[in-house]
């Protein structure tokens, strides 16, 4: 049997599952006991790594709140070449940081915004890419890395292919409307909104009643973000979700219960939260 607490917005959540379903795309999730969100604080679904280059102290003024002049920075300049694989091995922690580096030039660092505001475009997955068809057999084919960074500054996605043997970008694009999956950076900061945001009084009350302690901060839970569209004669609050990057939480308490948090809608574009229904 499992236990549902009907009192707030952020109903807490014990047992089998949470089916979701939404005006958003119809998606189906089980969150049994401790599945789905990482108990040793890693969170975000795949456990991906925070950006941790001057996004992990404040919270940056967003779009739509009279933000100031965005913080002054620069580019670090790209690491030595540090330790190496070889043909499909995965990337190294060396060759992740060199390539991130090598793909975010003082121009897209100077006409970017990350999730919090500041300077500079989200970075979302660093990759190692498929080799060229005519290299396929060739054991001495080129190490290259698909970077993949969102500008919330134009809601726009910006992917490079850097080549590891030579340091050059070979490809670049630019997308809009287009959401792959968040970062945890991005996970956390969609959690800070809705705590600060008069929205998630239920969700703090929920956590209260579950712990005795007062919810204030993300590092308190366990998190995973999954991205929201918005659907044809859905809520006007939520319209622009799809353009906008936009996110429903799924949160758990740390060695404790599932919060259902599934009517709210944070928009990390807009930087506001809405209620579904």
């Amino acid at each position: 049997m499992r236990k549902i607490v009907h009192r707030h917005l952020g109903k807490v959540v014990a047992g089998a599952g949470i089916a979701v379903a939404g005006t958003a795309v119809m998606v189906a999730i089980t969150l049994p006991g401790s599945a789905g969100a990482d108990d040793s604080g890693s969170g975000q679904a795949a456990g991906q790594t925070s950006q941790q280059a001057g996004q992990d102290q404040g919270q940056g003024q967003g779009k739509g709140q009279g933000q100031a002049a965005v913080q002054p920075g620069v580019v670090e300049r790209a690491p030595a070449d540090g330790d190496t694989g070889k043909g499909r091995d995965p990337l190294t922690d060396d060759e992740t940081k060199r390539v991130e580096q090598l793909a975010l030039d003082q121009q897209l660092f100077r006409t970017s915004q990350d999730v919090e505001g500041d300077r500079g475009p989200q970075r979302i997955t660093v990759d190692l890419a498929e080799p060229e068809v005519d290299e396929l057999d060739d054991p001495d084919a080129p190490r290259r890395a698909d970077v993949s960074f969102y500008d919330y500054k134009d809601d726009s996605l910006v992917t490079k292919t850097v080549n590891l043997d030579t340091g050059k970008v070979e490809q670049t694009g630019t997308q809009q409307g287009v959401q792959p999956p968040l970062s945890r950076a991005e996970t956390v900061e969609a959690a800070q909104l809705l705590i600060a945001d008069p929205l998630g009084a239920g969700l703090k009350a929920d956590y209260k009643d579950a712990t005795g302690k007062e919810l204030t901060t993300p590092d308190q839970l366990l998190l995973n973000g999954m991205i929201f569209r918005a659907s044809p004669g859905g809520p006007a609050a939520v319209a622009d979700c799809g353009e906008h990057r936009c996110t429903r939480l799924f949160v758990k308490v740390k060695n404790g219960s599932w919060i259902d948090s599934r009517d709210v809608v944070i928009d990390l574009s807009a930087r506001k939260v809405a209620k579904l229904g």
